[in-house]
């Protein structure tokens, strides 16, 4: 579902008195929501590449190696409801910021969408069978579909790899439009537009 340029043209601009939340989210704080979501998706990647650390460097049991939080609350990092929920948040943020970007950073930021929907149906799988207590595949642990062939804590460093990857380049492209995107590229989040605009004034 690809914007016309006509829509997206005010983005960046000061938006209407009754501009909705969302509107407002994808326009004149498009920049901050930015942020704050990659504050979230950063601190995340610290958790899941603390717990690699202290499996594959210090080598602590898997089952010990909780990441930077669970040192001061395993409980709840082996919660299935705490990933099922960075899993919905990382998808709504993912989903709500779209609108923002244009062009070949929408097609990226959707690539990500996309993949971050399997892992949330994976994380959703995880969760149902936490709170029925019936796992799949006679599994004495919860177990998602990919956990069959590679293992909880390899998958989901994969997961978040081949999410945040495209995420990246999006953002890469919304900052610096490609040649012929500038123009829909209206958010004040784009650099090379503006560093052309000062340039030219």
């Amino acid at each position: 579902m690809a914007a016309s340029s006509s829509s997206m043209s005010g983005i960046g601009l000061a938006p209407s008195s009754g501009a909705s939340f969302y509107d407002k989210l994808n326009s004149t704080w498009h920049k901050r929501a930015l942020q704050g979501f990659m504050f979230i998706v950063l601190a995340h990647w610290a958790e899941h590449l603390a717990q690699a650390w202290q499996i594959f460097y210090l080598g602590w049991p898997r089952p010990k190696a909780g990441g930077f939080l669970g040192l001061f609350f395993p409980w709840l990092v082996s919660s299935e409801a705490l990933h099922y929920g960075y899993a919905l948040v990382m998808l709504i943020g993912l989903w709500v910021l779209r609108k923002g970007f244009t062009g070949l950073s929408r097609k990226w930021w959707t690539a990500a969408l996309v993949i971050q929907f399997w892992h949330h149906i994976e994380h959703g799988l995880l969760q149902v069978q936490a709170i029925t207590g019936h796992n799949l595949f006679h599994s004495p642990v919860p177990m998602s579909i990919l956990q069959l062939v590679i293992p909880r804590v390899e998958l989901h460093l994969f997961y978040n790899g081949i999410v945040f990857i495209p995420m990246m380049i999006g953002m890469y492209y919304h900052m610096f439009p490609p040649k012929g995107e500038e123009r829909t590229a209206a958010c004040t989040c784009a650099l090379r537009q503006h560093a052309a605009s000062a340039t030219a004034g």
